[in-house]
């Protein structure tokens, strides 16, 4: 099984609340999965919700933070029991740090932050400069726009295959952890 999962979300609650609830409810989940978190190390939005769940199921959280974000106060820097936080300098060695800690990735609702790490890891494993699975948790149908455009990229012609031959999607954390640690 996954123990280190990097997952990728918004600093913002967004408009539905079943999102925050949905970011709490996977934070205690992998908790109680013995899954370390591995995320941006933030304190609010979504972000804050995950770490939260993660930190009332008494798991393992590894956050990684820019200094700069420590000090606009965005982050969830003070330890909590489980925590590990890192500061580094630039948002390069945060999205570094993370990759290298997970074993696979998984992207809940967020905004352009979360579709920049979510490329670039998947862009990653495309090239096959790492092998480590990615996967989408489709709250309510959120990822369902995009996975439509990825398929239309597909029949363009500029993605080699299905993105379902390369992605997970799914809307049940049990599946989508499956399907996660069965690519590895």
């Amino acid at each position: 099984m996954i123990k280190h999962l990097a997952v990728f979300l918004g600093s913002r609650d967004g408009n539905d609340p079943a999102l925050s609830t949905s970011a709490y409810e996977v934070g205690k989940g992998l908790a109680e999965r013995g899954i370390e978190l591995v995320y941006g190390a933030g304190g609010g939005g979504l972000m804050g919700q995950i770490s939260q769940g993660a930190i009332d199921g008494n798991g393992k959280i590894f956050g990684v933070i820019p200094r700069f974000m420590v000090e606009r106060e965005w982050g969830r820097v003070e330890g909590a029991p489980g925590m590990q936080t890192l500061v580094v300098d630039t948002m390069h060695e945060r999205k570094a740090l993370m990759a290298e800690r997970a074993e696979a990735f998984l992207a809940l609702p967020g905004g352009i932050g979360t579709l920049e790490e979510l490329f670039e890891v998947w862009t990653w494993q495309t090239l096959s400069l790492h092998g480590k699975p990615v996967g989408l948790l489709n709250i309510n149908g959120f990822w369902d726009p995009l996975v439509e455009m990825m398929e239309r990229i597909a029949a363009a012609g500029f993605l080699h295959g299905s993105p379902a031959e390369s992605l997970v999607v799914g809307d049940d954390l049990d599946d989508v952890l499956a399907r996660l640690d069965a690519a590895r």
